[in-house]
């Protein structure tokens, strides 16, 4: 079995970028700047200078992805400037924070940059974000690139950077751009993270030494018709690309906190402050503890409150779930790896999630 490779996304300002930029483990690191101005990317590139980190370094650039350009302050509803034009017949659903929130877009307006809500969605916006729109007659207009990411490739490329990830890749027209802007002599991993995208891996690529393609999972499980057709997508992938790279939603039950549950129950005694017990769940079907009977029995106090809580506990081992999916794409073909923007911005997550997958492939 060829070894089983795992990339991580870091930026040089990154307190733990030190630790992982030499880590032996990683087979690479990604640099993504949706987020980043020009002069922040000055400062970063001036950082890896003065590292001169061991792991290859592979910088993301953003192609005809969504993105928010700009948010227009209104008390009433939610209005965006997004990067590219766009038309799409409204109104329809926009899907924000990979999913997880969405809002309805009322209208467009200013030549198909400005989008229109009616209202919003629960959580704020901000500059830089991705959005998702699934209407199949959404079409993104323009050139492949704006002139904030010409800026950062002219500066990545004079810098040195060879390895590159480019963003949605849709057809062939825009692996030959962006060579043209590179240089044919580029490593460039291609983001399939569309319908369209898995249409165009399906009958137009042609694998070549120095093209792989990404089944970036993050948007990508977005962006498909229905969820389940992921696996679909996955095999597809790996069929057409036997080097190719699985992205993003890999050990995710490292990053967020098991919910516990536990009883509290607020005695009134009269006597100064309340009694308060927090309780397993399961002495709902059990007696009252001893305490807290005999205060009640001696007439010192009754339950005011008796309450449910959620505790949020973290668990640093990873689910059952997460080491079965790994096993699942490494038995499918898939030899690299590479985890999610979240579970790489806390040294303590990554530290678990890096362990966890060098000690599986270890013993696979």
């Amino acid at each position: 079995m060829n070894a089983i490779e795992l990339m991580v996304t870091l930026w040089p300002s990154f307190p733990h970028f030190p630790r992982f930029a030499n880590d032996r483990r990683l087979g690479g690191i990604r640099l993504n700047s949706a987020m980043m101005s020009s002069p922040e990317l000055d400062r970063e590139l001036a950082t890896i200078s003065e590292l001169a980190p061991a792991n290859p370094l592979w910088y993301d650039i953003k192609g005809r992805q969504m993105r928010v350009a700009e948010v227009i302050p209104n008390a009433h509803h939610l209005e965006v400037v997004l990067n590219h034009p766009i038309s799409v017949k409204t109104p329809t659903v926009v899907l924000f924070k990979a999913g997880a929130d969405f809002a309805l877009l009322k209208r467009i307006e200013d030549g198909g940059r400005r989008l229109i809500f009616d209202g919003g969605p629960r959580y704020v916006v901000k500059a830089g974000e991705s959005l998702h729109i699934r209407h199949h007659s959404l079409v993104v207009h323009g050139p492949l690139f704006t002139d904030g990411e010409l800026a950062k490739i002219e500066k990545v490329k004079a810098f040195g950077f060879k390895r590159w990830f480019l963003s949605y890749v849709e057809e062939q027209s825009d692996i030959d751009r962006f060579l043209e802007l590179v240089g044919t002599d580029a490593e460039v991993m291609l983001k399939i993270e569309s319908r369209q995208g898995l249409a165009f891996v399906a009958d137009q690529f042609v694998k070549r030494p120095n093209l792989t393609l990404v089944a970036a999972r993050g948007d990508l499980y977005v962006e498909i018709d229905r969820p389940h057709q992921i696996t679909k997508a996955l095999r597809l992938i790996i069929d057409k690309d036997p080097e190719a790279v699985v992205a993003s939603r890999l050990l995710l039950s490292t990053v967020f906190d098991t919910v516990g549950t536990a009883l509290r129950l607020v005695v009134e005694t009269g006597k100064g402050p309340e009694i308060s017990s927090r309780l397993p769940l399961t002495t709902i079907f059990n007696p009252v503890p001893e305490a807290l009977r005999k205060t009640i029995e001696r007439g010192e106090g009754r339950i005011v409150e008796p309450r449910v809580l959620l505790e949020r506990i973290y668990d640093p081992v990873p689910s059952c779930a997460d080491f079965l999916e790994i096993a699942w794409l490494i038995d499918i073909g898939y030899r690299r790896m590479m985890l999610c923007d979240e579970l790489c911005l806390k040294e303590e997550l990554l530290n678990v999630a890096v362990n966890a997958f060098d000690a599986f492939r270890k013993d696979y």
